[in-house]
């Protein structure tokens, strides 16, 4: 085998995507909220930018005020300033004392009055557990030991690992005994669960913190829990020698206990959905309008006195420079937004047009729509309409609903109609919430009802993965005594 080193010519072609374009892409793919918080930051970063204000009659300037003409001149003067800033700088700083700075107690601190506004950041359950066992009276070593297991209780609430694995016999920090007391102590806290180690302890604490007579609670959960689970309630009612709808009071009486204590405090932030398309029906006619959710944007535009400025012939090359750079950012910025806006109300009206049956009668008329028809349609590529719907979301009259889930495949029904796989979901959980709960559907059952409804060829397994999808449990779990 020989191994040599050539020159080699080579033609070939490739795409490269322009800043312009790559900032195009980047503003089509963003959500209202986020598109509105990356017009902020340009206006703050692009001094050429400003918002659009109300417009004025022009009026002639009173005694007092500067024309147009001396505020352009002043304007002028201070790039000359800024210009000469590090000349000056120097001899300032050599002539002058020390500064002592004195703020004004006729003006407000604005930093002061933005931190008097911002909310506070939400406390989390392992700083709400240790706030309250600061203030538990107890023993050091029982104290050490209970500030050890609040490190160990997880954002729900529950202990995650057993008390012997706490417990180190190399230390004399706290003993065992003091691991328990202190974990009594913590159960006594609030919210009313914490520190649990299981479900069922969980309950039984909260049981025994409760002001009602809750002995017979007391006793199904603390003999008969796995069979509670299963839903096994005629065997429990055998073993307990009570009625089933006895059970069945027990379980309303225990349903305003929480299973997830913690998350009374440390609750998952939710973000806010904004719609970015409101689609909605015209008056006296069967028609829909679609239109965009964009009147909070403020209007962008360049400033005039700084456009002007760059063709003044006495203008410093670096100020021109970088007056020249910011006029093209901020033309590439306003162009983008009105790109986005343009793209995707032209999704959303084909998509209103090709799931012109969903608007009308609900979820289960939603159709088969692959994305490629969409850019087929209004002429764009597919990976347009791709970013376009990303993160996006339509208001109608059927609530607020992501774009991307008027997009999704499907299948025919007997009679010839396309359903999308998103219709067909809605038709099974229709059976479920219709069905006898005293005799609930298998999964059998339930194909079977689909099929009498004209969506045949689905397999069993398919119903029971689109059952889970929904968060359905089985039909055992279903029934009800």
């Amino acid at each position: 085998m020989k191994l040599e080193m050539r020159e080699q010519m080579r033609l070939e072609q490739r795409m490269k995507l322009a800043p312009r374009m790559i900032q195009s892409m980047e503003i089509l793919q963003l959500p209202m909220l986020a598109l509105e918080e990356r017009i902020e930051q340009e206006l703050n970063s692009n001094p050429v930018l400003e918002t659009e204000g109300p417009s004025k009659p022009e009026e002639e300037p009173s005694s007092g005020e500067l024309s147009q003409a001396d505020i352009d001149t002043e304007r002028l003067e201070d790039f000359g300033r800024i210009e000469r800033l590090d000349e000056d700088y120097k001899d300032w700083m050599d002539r002058s004392e020390t500064f002592r700075y004195r703020p004004r107690t006729d003006e407000p601190d604005l930093k002061l009055e933005a931190i008097k506004n911002t909310a506070a950041p939400p406390q989390s359950l392992h700083e709400h557990l240790s706030d309250q066992w600061r203030l538990v009276e107890a023993d050091d070593q029982v104290k050490k030991a209970g500030t050890t297991i609040i490190d160990y209780i997880n954002d729900r609430g529950y202990l995650t690992v057993r008390l012997e694995h706490l417990h180190n016999k190399d230390r004399a920090d706290f003993t065992f005994d003091d691991l328990k007391k202190a974990l009594k102590l913590i159960q006594s806290l609030e919210p009313a669960g914490v520190g649990a180690q299981n479900l069922k302890e969980c309950l039984l604490i909260q049981i025994a913190q409760s002001s009602d007579n809750m002995s017979f609670e007391t006793k199904l959960i603390a003999e008969h829990m796995n069979e509670l689970i299963e839903n096994r309630l005629p065997e429990i009612a055998r073993k307990m020698n009570c009625r089933i709808e006895k059970i069945n009071q027990a379980i309303e009486r225990m349903s305003k206990f929480d299973t997830s204590p913690g998350l009374q405090i440390s609750k998952d932030q939710n973000h806010p959905i904004t719609a970015d398309v409101i689609v909605e029906r015209i008056e006296d006619s069967a028609d829909f309008s679609v239109r965009l959710a964009d009147s909070n944007l403020p209007s962008l535009r360049i400033n005039d006195y700084y456009a002007k400025m760059t063709k003044e012939s006495g203008l410093n090359a670096k100020t021109k420079k970088f007056l020249q750079n910011n006029i093209r950012s901020a033309k590439w910025i306003i162009d983008a937004i009105e790109q986005r806006k343009n793209t995707l109300l032209k999704v959303a009206s084909a998509v209103v047009k090709f799931q012109r049956e969903f608007f009308d009668n609900g979820q289960l008329y939603l159709k088969p729509l692959p994305m490629s028809k969409v850019a087929d349609e209004i002429g764009v590529h597919l990976a347009t309409v791709s970013r376009a719907v990303a993160g996006k979301y339509i208001q109608c009259s059927w609530g607020i609903l992501p774009l991307r889930k008027f997009f999704s495949g499907g299948t025919e029904d007997a009679h010839g109609t396309e359903l999308s796989w998103e219709a067909i979901r809605a038709k099974l959980q229709q059976i479920i919430d219709n069905e006898d709960k005293s005799k609930p559907l298998s999964d059998d059952q339930i194909r079977k009802k689909l099929a009498e409804a004209g969506i045949k060829n689905l397999a069993r397994r398919t119903v029971a993965k689109y059952r889970k999808l929904l968060n359905i449990p089985s039909a055992r779990f279903r029934k009800k005594y």
